[in-house]
């Protein structure tokens, strides 16, 4: 049947299949089913170890990298995969919080990992609280070398910014656009002042009005568990989900008149200014 658009910011794009783990036991006789862009994606390890892709009769490029399972539809990469230095950084917790399935294209998924002005009324209590509202002033640009969107210099009040945090403290947080379908955030370290934690999103686009979101974290942490750190993104993600499904677009509008943005919607602003000069066409309302 082959994939459902013939976008080459997705086709060309590395795309996420998820944690590498669930190839676990997989062969060719007996592979992984999934869904990418509209179409169904098998997946299993070969007798070398190396992962193997296919959509219909035709094999794709895949690797596994960061613990999760890659492909690249077209077979040609426009460019590498992102840099993630802070996946092998000594000290760092890894630890995968699976995937959550949406109701809504992966772009809208993304987008709202990059806003800070929902936390004080969806995350109250954890992100933010009343009348804590403001976004501060920030900075937000697109990096001339890697082409990815960087915004800096954020700050919000949280009362319980990670899973560990015992007080309110005024965060600090950076976020990062590498791919339409992938971003990351850095925020402040609850143990460790001098650094920042680490959280990489990586959305699955189903098809255009489906995704399943995978969270990574990459933490500096040695009092909480692994249960303890996934049940708080659990947690947040589970008040995401149905403000998320109850968009009236499912897919994201690239064209002004139908959503307006405030000052605290810079970033989104980017994203999307980023998408359209891109040309960007899946997950996207047609204008």
């Amino acid at each position: 049947m082959g994939f459902a658009s013939d976008d080459r910011n997705m086709l060309d794009e590395w795309l996420t299949l998820g944690p590498a783990l669930s190839l676990r036991g997989t062969q060719a006789g007996s592979p992984r089913r999934t869904r990418l862009m509209g179409a169904e994606i098998l997946l299993w390890r070969d007798d070398q170890g190396q992962v193997q892709a296919r959509e219909g009769g035709q094999a794709l490029l895949a690797m596994e990298r960061y613990g999760y399972l890659w492909v690249c539809p077209s077979g040609q990469p426009s460019r590498p995969l992102f840099d993630c230095p802070e996946y092998a950084e000594p000290g760092r917790r890894i630890v995968d919080c699976g995937g959550f399935g949406v109701a809504v294209s992966g772009l809208r998924v993304v987008e709202n990992f990059l806003d800070m002005a929902h936390f004080p009324y969806v995350h109250t209590h954890f992100l933010g609280n009343v009348p804590h509202t403001e976004v501060l002033d920030y900075k937000v640009t697109v990096d001339a070398a890697t082409q990815e969107i960087w915004a800096t210099e954020c700050r919000f009040w949280q009362p319980k910014a990670s899973a560990s945090a015992a007080d309110g403290v005024l965060a600090e947080y950076k976020y990062r656009v590498m791919q339409p379908m992938s971003a990351m955030l850095y925020k402040t370290c609850v143990q460790r002042k001098d650094a920042l934690d680490a959280i990489g999103l990586f959305v699955q686009p189903v098809d255009e009005e489906h995704s399943i979101a995978y969270v990574l974290l990459m933490y500096f942490e040695d009092e909480l568990s692994d249960t303890d750190l996934i049940a708080f993104q659990h947690l947040i993600f589970a008040q995401d989900k149905p403000i998320l499904e109850n968009h009236a677009l499912k897919r994201m509008p690239l064209t002004g008149g139908l959503e307006t943005p405030t000052r605290a919607d810079t970033t989104s602003v980017f994203y999307r200014r980023w998408l359209r000069n891109r040309g960007q066409r899946f997950g996207v309302l047609p204008a």
